[in-house]
């Protein structure tokens, strides 16, 4: 899998200002240029070119009022270009496009080191170590959601979306908010959360990039999928609810 390559908002916002202010700029302008050439011929007592006959000269009330028009024109350029960068999916290494989160091999070691998952801020999903093997119900590996014994993991708790942070003490997920629980391998424990944390596929190039598609969220399983077969390892952070 390779990154999703996009026009970024930025770009597009700029075009499209300065294509709309240039069209303004031009409107405005060759009013200004056609009103003065005909000015110019009825000075010099000139017979007035069919383009300019009709044009009369600028008064200083149809000057200001297309000062106006102009600069309400610029401002609406800017605007919609503001609000396009805005609602411009972000397809360039954010969330909500498939990102790199590093080689696979530099995340496990970091997971072994802090002895807590990897987690990647601008991706919002944790990377968690998974060895645990596929039940009748589930397998993650053919869900394409772990790939070489890693799992990413979406950050938002399921009950009602708060950042679950990882307790080292009990090595379990535990949502600060309402207490739901999860297991490292994001199954559901305890709390009034609905199902396990929710996911996203992750594929790991020949190079040993760790690509995760954010685009897309896999939901997470049901209440009483436990995989890894292992109670927690300490004292909760948060307590129960």
């Amino acid at each position: 899998m390779t990154p999703v390559v996009g026009i970024s908002s930025g770009v597009v916002a700029a075009i499209v200002a300065v294509v709309v202010i240039d069209l303004f700029a031009i409107v405005f302008g060759l009013s200004f240029v056609r009103a003065r050439r005909a000015e110019r011929a009825a000075e010099a007592g000139l017979p007035v070119s069919e383009v300019t006959k009709t044009s009369k000269p600028v008064s200083r009330r149809d000057f200001f009022r297309r000062s106006l028009l102009a600069s309400l024109g610029v401002f609406a350029a800017q605007f919609g270009g503001m609000t396009i960068a805005f609602l411009w999916p972000n397809l360039k290494g954010g969330f909500g496009s498939v990102i790199n989160a590093g080689k696979v091999e530099d995340i496990k070691a970091a997971i072994s080191a802090d002895d807590e998952p990897y987690y990647f801020g601008a991706g919002r999903f944790y990377i968690v170590a998974y060895e645990g093997g596929a039940t009748d119900a589930i397998d993650y590996e053919a869900e394409g959601v772990a790939a070489q014994g890693i799992m990413p993991l979406y950050q938002r708790c399921v009950h009602l979306g708060c950042r679950v942070p990882f307790c080292k003490q009990s090595q379990w997920f535990e949502c600060p908010c309402h207490g739901s629980k999860y297991n490292t391998a994001g199954e559901y424990t305890l709390g009034p959360a609905p199902r396990g944390l929710d996911r996203f596929t992750v594929e790991i190039t020949e190079a040993g990039d760790v690509m995760v598609d954010t685009s897309a969220i896999i939901l997470g399983p049901p209440r009483g999928t436990d995989t890894l077969r292992k109670p927690r390892s300490g004292p909760f952070c948060v307590a129960p609810g």
